[in-house]
Protein backbone atom coordinates (compact mmCIF):
# COMPACT_ATOMS: atom_id res chain seq x y z
CA UNK A 1 0.00 0.00 0.00
CA UNK A 2 1.22 3.25 -1.00
CA UNK A 3 2.51 5.56 1.91
CA UNK A 4 0.04 8.05 1.48
CA UNK A 5 -2.84 5.91 1.38
CA UNK A 6 -1.84 4.22 4.50
CA UNK A 7 -1.33 7.83 6.21
CA UNK A 8 -5.34 8.67 5.07
CA UNK A 9 -6.81 5.65 5.70
CA UNK A 10 -4.30 5.48 9.55
CA UNK A 11 -5.98 9.05 9.80
CA UNK A 12 -9.84 8.58 8.54
CA UNK A 13 -9.12 5.67 11.33
CA UNK A 14 -7.92 7.59 14.08
CA UNK A 15 -10.32 10.76 13.55
CA UNK A 16 -13.20 8.25 13.63
CA UNK A 17 -11.46 6.70 16.78
CA UNK A 18 -12.08 9.76 18.67
CA UNK A 19 -15.19 10.93 17.42
CA UNK A 20 -16.67 7.49 18.42
CA UNK A 21 -14.94 7.62 21.51
CA UNK A 22 -17.45 9.62 23.62
CA UNK A 23 -20.01 7.33 22.09
CA UNK A 24 -18.80 3.76 22.60
CA UNK A 25 -19.73 2.31 25.78
CA UNK A 26 -18.77 -1.67 25.33
CA UNK A 27 -19.59 -3.95 27.60
CA UNK A 28 -16.72 -6.75 29.19
CA UNK A 29 -17.99 -9.38 26.49
CA UNK A 30 -17.18 -7.17 23.57
CA UNK A 31 -13.75 -5.89 24.91
CA UNK A 32 -13.34 -9.45 25.43
CA UNK A 33 -14.04 -10.39 21.85
CA UNK A 34 -11.67 -7.56 20.60
CA UNK A 35 -8.92 -8.81 22.49
CA UNK A 36 -9.42 -12.33 21.47
CA UNK A 37 -10.02 -11.62 17.89
CA UNK A 38 -6.92 -9.09 17.24
CA UNK A 39 -4.91 -11.72 19.66
CA UNK A 40 -5.79 -14.37 17.10
CA UNK A 41 -4.74 -12.15 14.41
CA UNK A 42 -1.79 -11.57 15.84
CA UNK A 43 -0.63 -15.03 16.77
CA UNK A 44 -1.95 -16.21 13.20
CA UNK A 45 0.80 -13.36 11.35
CA UNK A 46 3.80 -14.21 14.11
CA UNK A 47 3.64 -18.04 12.28
CA UNK A 48 5.40 -16.67 9.28
CA UNK A 49 8.46 -14.52 11.38
CA UNK A 50 10.90 -17.14 12.76
CA UNK A 51 10.50 -15.32 16.31
CA UNK A 52 10.04 -18.72 18.48
CA UNK A 53 8.20 -18.87 21.32
CA UNK A 54 6.26 -15.47 22.48
CA UNK A 55 3.60 -13.98 25.45
CA UNK A 56 1.20 -11.47 24.35
CA UNK A 57 0.41 -9.31 27.29
CA UNK A 58 -3.18 -7.24 26.88
CA UNK A 59 -3.88 -4.25 28.69
CA UNK A 60 -5.85 -0.91 28.39
CA UNK A 61 -4.08 1.98 27.13
CA UNK A 62 -4.65 5.37 28.77
CA UNK A 63 -6.99 6.67 26.71
CA UNK A 64 -8.99 3.28 26.32
CA UNK A 65 -7.29 1.61 23.32
CA UNK A 66 -6.35 -2.05 23.97
CA UNK A 67 -2.80 -2.43 23.83
CA UNK A 68 -1.02 -5.92 22.72
CA UNK A 69 2.43 -5.96 23.84
CA UNK A 70 4.28 -8.97 22.37
CA UNK A 71 7.81 -9.97 24.31
CA UNK A 72 10.06 -12.79 23.77
CA UNK A 73 13.69 -13.59 22.12
CA UNK A 74 15.10 -11.99 19.35
CA UNK A 75 12.20 -9.57 18.19
CA UNK A 76 13.95 -6.90 16.65
CA UNK A 77 12.33 -8.24 13.43
CA UNK A 78 8.85 -7.38 14.62
CA UNK A 79 9.89 -3.87 15.35
CA UNK A 80 11.84 -3.36 11.65
CA UNK A 81 13.73 -0.18 10.71
CA UNK A 82 12.35 2.80 12.78
CA UNK A 83 9.72 0.71 13.64
CA UNK A 84 8.52 0.44 10.08
CA UNK A 85 7.81 -3.22 10.20
CA UNK A 86 5.99 -2.44 13.74
CA UNK A 87 3.57 -0.05 12.14
CA UNK A 88 2.32 -2.62 8.98
CA UNK A 89 1.83 -5.33 12.03
CA UNK A 90 -0.54 -3.51 13.77
CA UNK A 91 -1.82 -1.90 10.56
CA UNK A 92 -2.89 -5.02 9.30
CA UNK A 93 -3.57 -6.36 12.81
CA UNK A 94 -6.07 -2.98 13.28
CA UNK A 95 -7.43 -4.00 9.59
CA UNK A 96 -8.45 -7.82 10.43
CA UNK A 97 -9.81 -7.13 13.42
CA UNK A 98 -12.17 -4.25 12.25
CA UNK A 99 -13.45 -6.37 9.63
CA UNK A 100 -13.92 -9.49 11.72
CA UNK A 101 -15.42 -7.36 14.83
CA UNK A 102 -17.60 -4.71 12.09
CA UNK A 103 -16.64 -2.08 13.84
CA UNK A 104 -13.32 0.53 14.59
CA UNK A 105 -11.61 0.03 17.47
CA UNK A 106 -8.28 0.75 18.68
CA UNK A 107 -5.53 -1.72 18.84
CA UNK A 108 -2.04 -1.09 19.25
CA UNK A 109 0.28 -3.36 18.70
CA UNK A 110 4.04 -2.94 20.55
CA UNK A 111 6.91 -5.39 20.97
CA UNK A 112 8.65 -5.42 24.65
CA UNK A 113 7.39 -1.97 25.32
CA UNK A 114 9.03 -0.36 22.11
CA UNK A 115 6.23 2.24 21.39
CA UNK A 116 5.83 3.19 24.58
CA UNK A 117 9.63 4.10 24.98
CA UNK A 118 8.70 5.53 21.69
CA UNK A 119 5.79 7.44 23.13
CA UNK A 120 7.60 8.88 26.02
CA UNK A 121 10.30 10.46 23.88
CA UNK A 122 7.44 12.35 21.98
CA UNK A 123 5.60 13.76 24.84
CA UNK A 124 9.05 14.97 25.91
CA UNK A 125 9.56 16.42 22.41
CA UNK A 126 6.27 18.07 22.63
CA UNK A 127 6.74 19.39 25.62
CA UNK A 128 10.46 21.23 25.23
CA UNK A 129 8.72 22.10 21.86
CA UNK A 130 5.88 24.27 23.39
CA UNK A 131 8.70 25.44 25.48
CA UNK A 132 10.58 26.72 22.69
CA UNK A 133 7.58 27.86 20.74
CA UNK A 134 6.65 29.97 24.32
CA UNK A 135 10.21 31.14 25.11
CA UNK A 136 10.91 32.40 21.17
CA UNK A 137 7.38 33.41 20.83
CA UNK A 138 7.33 31.75 17.26
CA UNK A 139 6.02 28.90 15.79
CA UNK A 140 8.56 25.21 16.59
CA UNK A 141 8.20 22.92 12.94
CA UNK A 142 8.74 19.25 14.08
CA UNK A 143 10.52 16.53 11.69
CA UNK A 144 8.31 14.68 9.56
CA UNK A 145 6.25 11.65 11.17
CA UNK A 146 3.62 9.06 10.87
CA UNK A 147 0.02 9.47 11.93
CA UNK A 148 0.24 7.81 14.98
CA UNK A 149 3.43 9.88 15.86
CA UNK A 150 1.76 13.42 14.93
CA UNK A 151 -1.46 12.18 17.00
CA UNK A 152 0.74 11.61 20.34
CA UNK A 153 2.19 15.24 19.53
CA UNK A 154 -1.00 16.66 19.44
CA UNK A 155 -2.35 14.48 22.80
CA UNK A 156 0.13 15.74 24.47
CA UNK A 157 -0.27 19.58 23.59
CA UNK A 158 -3.77 20.07 23.42
CA UNK A 159 -4.33 20.98 27.30
CA UNK A 160 -1.17 23.26 27.55
CA UNK A 161 -3.12 26.30 27.08
CA UNK A 162 0.14 28.20 25.61
CA UNK A 163 0.39 26.13 22.49
CA UNK A 164 -1.80 25.10 19.89
CA UNK A 165 -0.99 22.22 17.10
CA UNK A 166 -1.47 21.82 13.69
CA UNK A 167 0.02 19.45 11.10
CA UNK A 168 1.01 20.67 7.69
CA UNK A 169 2.48 18.96 4.17
CA UNK A 170 1.50 15.79 2.95
CA UNK A 171 2.46 12.36 2.56
CA UNK A 172 5.56 11.42 3.86
CA UNK A 173 6.38 15.52 4.49
CA UNK A 174 3.67 15.64 7.01
CA UNK A 175 4.73 17.39 10.18
CA UNK A 176 3.40 18.72 13.58
CA UNK A 177 3.30 21.94 13.94
CA UNK A 178 3.74 23.97 17.47
CA UNK A 179 1.89 27.63 17.63
CA UNK A 180 3.12 29.95 20.47
CA UNK A 181 -1.08 31.39 21.54
CA UNK A 182 -1.11 34.97 21.78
Amino acid sequence: MPEEMEDMVEEEIIEEVEDDDEDMALTDEQLDEIADTAIAALKDVLKYFNVGEVTIDEYEGDEGELILDITGDDLAVLIGRHGKTLEALQFLISAITVRKIGFRFPVIIDVESYKNRQRQKLESLARSSAKKAVSQGRSVKLRPMTPYERRIIHVALRDDPRVETASEGEGMGRHVVVVPVK
